[in-house]
């Protein structure tokens, strides 16, 4: 087949590419490079011979020359972290963007297109086990406007093959995002906010993309929304034990109390939001230690047959491995 991946030179968009290749599709890439680690990914989605289109989803012609030709789409391009915009950013990307690319994979004959989603939009008022019929009450921009392109893509159902995956929390080979909390742990610099007791459900990225793979493929996945996570629930506190055992240290035992932090995160997004800085500490970086999500498998077991392969400790060697080759821990 011939796929599209939009976001293809983040984490998970560049081991889907590379998961793509070795099964012997031609690989497609639209993305942009904004950051170091997504400089790094698309020299190594070079040397493995994979076209890249430079662009951005709310780019038209960009999109409709990417997506010409395309079997299969997978959405992953978002904007995310960034709190340094305007909230319009957020919905220029994450709504307008992903109806260019629907209207897009409709005149090129798109057979499957797979829109990842995210687990921020049922946000973190939602407690204990969530599904995928569970009320959705995202608390941020990021989550709103991903909220709206997952209902966007699904009422295109009628006009093209979608499914939309919501994907929780990711780590593995390739992750930069969890590298703090690994070499925070390994230096023995890394404490707790709060009690830790937070619940977290990870999924290991080459599980996450078998997930994906089934949604593309399975004929019970049209139309639908899938919440794609591991087996696991690990508290904040057990994740911090696997990595320091992983890691071969003692863990921190110093936590700290949450309000201080939340009080300067919310005192750096007024005061650098604003003059276009990126702040160091904003709210949404404090839901690693806020948030209790833990999702019901049924949906994605029965219409997808997806059981996550990996655990957390197994994953953890995994990655600390790769972190260990690439000279950062």
């Amino acid at each position: 087949m011939k796929v599209l991946i939009t976001g293809g030179t983040g984490f998970i968009g560049s081991r889907l590419a590379h998961r793509c290749k070795q099964r012997g599709d031609e690989v497609v890439i639209l993305a942009q490079i904004n950051t170091p680690a997504e400089k790094e990914n698309t020299e190594e989605l070079k040397k493995q011979g994979l076209s890249i289109v430079l662009g951005g989803v709310a780019e038209k012609e960009v999109v409709d020359k990417a997506v010409g030709g395309c079997d299969v789409v997978f959405h992953l391009a978002a904007a995310q972290h960034e709190a340094n915009v305007p909230d319009q950013h957020f919905w220029d990307v994450n709504v307008e963007g992903t109806r260019n690319l629907l209207d897009a994979s409709i005149k090129a004959g798109v057979k499957r297109f797979v829109h990842g989603s995210t687990i921020g939009v049922y946000g973190v008022e939602m407690q204990g086990e969530l599904s995928e019929t569970s009320p959705l009450k995202p608390d941020n921009i990021y989550g709103v406007t991903k909220k709206a392109g997952e209902e966007l893509v699904l009422s295109y159902k009628d006009k093209l093959p979608v499914t939309a995956i919501r994907i929780s929390e990711t780590y593995g080979p390739g992750d930069r995002r969890l590298l703090k909390l690994f070499k925070g742990i390994k230096k023995r610099k890394f404490f707790v906010i709060g009690n830790g007791e937070n619940k977290h459900q990870l999924i290991y990225v080459d599980d996450l993309i078998d997930g994906m793979f089934l949604a593309a493929e399975k004929e019970a996945a049209l139309g639908e929304v899938f919440v794609i996570a591991g087996d696991e629930i690990l508290t904040t506190n057990e994740m911090v034990e696997i990595i320091a055992e992983t890691t071969q240290v003692k863990k921190l035992k110093f936590k700290s109390p949450m309000w201080p932090f939340y009080i300067l995160a919310v005192i750096m997004e007024k005061t650098l939001r604003p003059l276009g800085i990126q702040p160091p500490l904003h709210r949404r970086r404090l839901d690693f230690f806020k948030k209790t999500l833990y999702f019901s498998p049924d949906k994605s077991a029965d219409l997808l047959g997806f059981k996550a392969a990996t655990d957390f400790k197994k994953g953890s060697v995994e990655t600390v491995a790769w972190y260990q080759q690439q000279g950062m821990l």
